[in-house]
């Protein structure tokens, strides 16, 4: 209904780096296009011109800022209190509410969040008062981010050898290595709450 003039495929329109899709049969002469994956300009044309290819790798940088903040955000909990096995019904947008103090903080994701969050209570039984932070998506939103710097040492959960998201925490916003402890399992089964517990508690006596 507010289309005027040419469709562009690849035009960014509203400068958030993600161009406008159409539905097939909407309109009887605009919203059709063809592309290709090599190069082209914002009407999905294929060209050689260096400026019309630039132009379309920066949007996809703005793209991707722009998707940091459209994605799930992560959860965030703290086990000061031995109620946090229900974490899913907790929102995102109230998430500060439910850190504690501790500068302690552990990174989670995926099939490892509720051996994680037992995990958890287990260290709640020793004493040991982390805040958590369950990630839903990627990339890292600016809450990611403030979770990360608002925590002196960050164990995090991955059931890889080489510890990639330690890696892309890194790579992506320039996390101090130094402040990073691996919690790893890659032996074919589950890690474990024990494993976790275990993992954490032995760094955290070691200190």
């Amino acid at each position: 209904e507010q289309f005027k003039g040419k469709y562009g495929r690849y035009l960014d329109v509203d400068d958030d780096g993600i161009p406008y899709r159409t539905i097939p049969g909407t309109h009887a002469t605009h919203g059709a296009f063809v592309t290709r994956g090599s190069s082209r300009d914002g009407y999905a044309v294929y060209t050689e011109d260096g400026d019309a290819y630039r132009r379309n790798v920066d949007r996809l940088s703005r793209k991707w800022d722009t998707a940091k903040e459209l994605v799930p955000q992560p959860e965030f909990h703290s086990n000061n209190e031995h109620q946090i096995s229900n974490i899913e019904s907790k929102s995102s947008d109230d998430s500060s509410s439910e850190l504690g103090n501790s500068k302690l903080g552990v990174v989670y994701f995926g099939t490892s969040t509720y051996a994680a969050v037992e995990a958890l209570d287990l260290l709640a039984e020793e004493g040991i008062q982390v805040d958590a932070m369950r990630v839903r998506a990627f990339p890292f939103s600016k809450s990611f981010r403030e979770f990360v710097d608002s925590h002196d040492r960050l164990f995090v959960i991955e059931q890889n050898r080489d510890a990639q998201f330690r890696s892309l925490m890194m790579i992506e916003i320039g996390v101090d290595p130094a402040k990073i402890v691996s919690v790893l399992n890659y032996d074919g089964m589950p890690i474990t709450a024990d494993n976790i517990f275990r993992q954490i508690k032995g760094s955290i006596d070691k200190k």
